[in-house]
């Protein structure tokens, strides 16, 4: 028998694929409506201890008695 042009054996193999194929989970990828934020906390003091380190030691080369 067939249906449309289909083989009536090859109809159930059709309505799973389609079910499979339906039920698939789809991912849907947007671009937010608000900017992103990023917050971040770091800390910088260790890049100020060697320049003021450095500047120390430079000072103290250039006076020798100053302490």
């Amino acid at each position: 028998m067939r249906i449309s042009g289909i083989q009536m054996s090859a109809a159930p193999l059709l309505a799973l694929v389609l079910l499979v194929t339906a039920c698939q989970p789809t991912v849907k990828v947007e671009a937010p409506d608000k900017p992103i934020t990023i917050n971040l906390n770091v800390k910088l003091d260790a890049e100020v201890r060697v320049k003021l380190e450095e500047k120390a030691e430079e000072d103290i080369q250039e006076n020798p008695d100053i302490f």
